[in-house]
């Protein structure tokens, strides 16, 4: 049974890269989940405060944007925040948004999160975080900035008390890189993911597939917080979407969502 569905997935991946995944993106059929105008239906949570509590306005919407910015933070003091579309969840999606990096660190702000952020989904809600659970139980789609020196690429996994597979062979660190360009200037970029359930994942930036993994699934190792252990090793098949507060300002816009049932 384990062969056989291992074939499945790859099959399924090949389907998919074949197609360019053009086929999903015709028709009309696009939700526009932030309004451009206020965060009708988005629920803030930051760590160390409640559900719902956006402190220091971390995030606002402005020109038609979400902006994450940190000007009312003395120091980012390990805040970790989320933005969260609460309005529905969702299992089986193509989901399109542009982010831009812009200004400077906040003070506090660790090495690692310079120009970093990126969109959880299926995650758990936010009223379900523990106060000071720093990230929600979900798959992230980190988005990394260039600095310069080096290659720096987007689109990668990270893995919040979660496990997933690659070429049928679970993958063992918490964030993996993707095969994406690396983006020093602090332009817009296009992110996109197309998820199927528990099933499997594709990564895109600016047109460009760059990541591909299958068997979602709640993590094994201890990583769970208290009230989600009875979850360990259960299929992670649908959830919510969050956007991220990692300390470095960053733009949100053209947050849209196709339904792929």
């Amino acid at each position: 049974m384990k062969k056989s569905l291992n074939f499945f997935y790859v099959g399924l991946a090949i389907f998919f890269i074949a197609i360019g995944f053009k086929s999903l993106s015709n028709g009309d059929d696009w939700e526009y989940i932030f309004n451009g105008n206020n965060l009708d239906d988005w629920t803030v949570k930051i760590k160390g405060y409640p559900s719902g509590e956006n402190f220091g306005n971390t995030f606002k919407v402005k020109d038609g944007q979400i902006q994450v910015s940190y000007e009312n933070y003395e120091n980012f003091d390990f805040r970790y925040g989320h933005l969260y579309y609460t309005k529905k969840k969702f299992k089986n999606y193509h989901l399109k948004l542009e982010y831009k990096f812009f200004g400077e660190q906040a003070n506090g702000g660790e090495g690692w999160a310079t120009k970093n952020s990126g969109v959880m989904f299926h995650s758990q809600h936010p009223e379900t975080l523990l106060i000071d659970q720093p990230f929600p139980v979900s798959i992230e789609t980190q988005f990394l900035g260039g600095l310069n020196d080096g290659s720096r690429p987007t689109g990668n996994l990270c893995t919040p008390g979660t496990d997933v597979d690659m070429n049928s062979v679970k993958v063992k660190g918490h964030c993996t890189r993707s095969k994406s360009d690396t983006f020093n200037n602090d332009d817009w970029v296009e992110a996109e993911i197309i998820v199927y359930s528990d099933s499997i994942a594709h990564h895109i930036i600016n047109g460009k597939t760059v990541l591909t993994y299958t068997n979602l699934r709640y993590g094994d190792d201890g990583r769970l917080p208290e009230n989600m252990i009875d979850k360990k090793d259960q299929k992670l098949t649908e959830g919510y979407i969050s956007l991220q507060s990692e300390s470095h300002p960053i733009k949100f816009r053209n947050i849209r969502i196709k339904s792929l049932n």
